[in-house]
């Protein structure tokens, strides 16, 4: 078995195990390898212009907002941007603040007929830490110090 198929296959039985719509879900250093490994996947960041401008934003990841700030409106055009902005073969690996909207735009990419949708669990700054009312200090793809620039 070959390293893809492993990521893949962990990814489908964490979806299976919570019954979730979508193909799999990955935490950030299986989603980093992914990107490395599969030709074609794509990264797609769901989060708000405001969010990449004042948290960070990965490199070469495709940005399309899954709702906008202010006011939080959902993005009536995600699908047509998705499908615009990717090959309808290739993989895609959702991800967001913290894998909540990330996971939506994965079911609705689902939904809509696509196939191949992972969602990155934790997401880019990860869970809040309660202690200190601070994320990026518990999980996430800036925690594990995976590729990210200030904008």
């Amino acid at each position: 078995m070959g390293r893809i198929t492993e990521l893949l296959d962990t990814a489908h039985s964490r979806s299976q195990a919570h019954s979730w719509s979508f193909a799999g879900a990955l935490l950030p250093h299986e989603a980093r390898e992914l990107l490395h490994l599969a030709p074609g996947t794509r990264l797609i960041d769901v989060r708000s212009r405001a969010e990449l401008e004042l948290n960070g934003a990965i490199p070469d990841a495709v940005h399309v907002e899954w709702q906008s700030w202010p006011g939080w409106a959902l993005n009536p055009h995600f699908l047509a941007q998705i499908a615009h902005a990717t090959d309808p073969e290739g993989l895609l690996i959702f991800i967001c603040r913290n894998g909540a909207r990330s996971h939506w735009a994965a079911a609705a990419c689902t939904e809509a007929g696509r196939g191949n949708c992972y969602n990155v669990l934790e997401g880019f700054e990860g869970d809040l830490n309660k202690a200190t009312g601070h994320r990026n200090e518990l999980n996430g793809w800036k925690y594990h110090g995976l590729p990210w620039t200030q904008g």
